[in-house]
């Protein structure tokens, strides 16, 4: 079985405040044991060897894409699951999109690790354009995407949430009209035929919510916004979906981390 996991670890896993919540985050990675580890919101890892001194305590090798304009996002690999190519989807995403193949005696398992634009919902339908097209040119039949997609479901009721929010942040997930709600990255990544896998398991509300926290988070209001989506072989092979709660996860970020587990084996 191999284990992968999403988690926006927010601000590189420290606050304006000086507030290092780097042991929680270890603490949290090392009870899951994940094979591959997809992290978002690696501000200033990318500096001074934080991402080496991070990937080090996790105990895990790191894959790590700079950011155009926002912040850098990386995908991590334990050994002895062996790294066949890595290197990160070349456009010009606010945040990025790092790019890994490992090897497992089933094939070869791409995983794209990405974190789309927090701002825009026609700037995040066009990253999740790319991100289709790159599953497509080099995902091959075993592929996942893995991140925080700042985006609501589809086919779901979320007017009722969105009520709750700050005239700000709920213009973040309306279209232009101020009133339809924006799901479109996430559905053209679905219609590119990617499986969400939690709910291709039969997962639903509230358990699959990812943000906010006990941290907190002003600009959510229980919402699902990081996800897992696979190629449908893959999602043949997904035995287990899970948002992690609880413990030190509930303060380590204001995003919870989605484990999946699947049918593979290192190869």
């Amino acid at each position: 079985m191999l284990r992968v996991m999403t988690w926006n670890v927010r601000t590189g896993g420290r606050d304006r405040d000086g507030t290092d919540r780097w042991e929680r985050i270890v603490a949290v990675v090392a009870a899951q044991r994940p094979d591959v580890l997809a992290l978002q919101e690696l501000r200033g890892l990318d500096r001074d060897g934080r991402m080496a001194e991070l990937a080090g305590r996790l105990g895990m090798a790191p894959h790590l894409a700079r950011a155009c304009f926002g912040q850098p996002v990386a995908v991590l690999v334990r050994a002895p699951l062996r790294v066949l190519r890595s290197g990160r989807v070349r456009r010009p995403f606010h945040h990025a999109a790092a790019r890994v193949e490992v090897a497992t005696r089933e094939g070869p398992l791409t995983v794209l690790g990405t974190h789309l634009d927090p701002y825009s919902g026609g700037r995040r339908r066009m990253e999740a354009e790319w991100l289709a097209a790159a599953v497509r040119r080099t995902g091959g039949r075993l592929a996942l995407l893995a991140g925080d997609l700042n985006t609501l479901e589809p086919a779901v009721d979320h007017s009722a949430r969105l009520a709750g929010l700050s005239a700000l942040y709920r213009r973040r997930h309306l279209r232009r009209d101020g009133r339809t709600v924006d799901t479109r990255a996430v559905a053209r990544l679905l219609d590119a035929g990617l499986v969400d896998l939690w709910t291709h398991l039969g997962g639903s509300e509230p358990d699959g919510l990812t943000v906010p926290t006990r941290y907190g988070g002003a600009e959510f209001a229980g919402m699902r916004l990081d996800y897992l989506l696979a190629t449908p072989e893959l999602a043949a092979l997904t035995r287990e979906v899970r948002v992690l709660r609880g413990g030190d996860a509930d303060t380590a970020s204001d995003h919870y981390p989605v484990v999946a587990d699947l049918a593979l084996t290192p190869g």
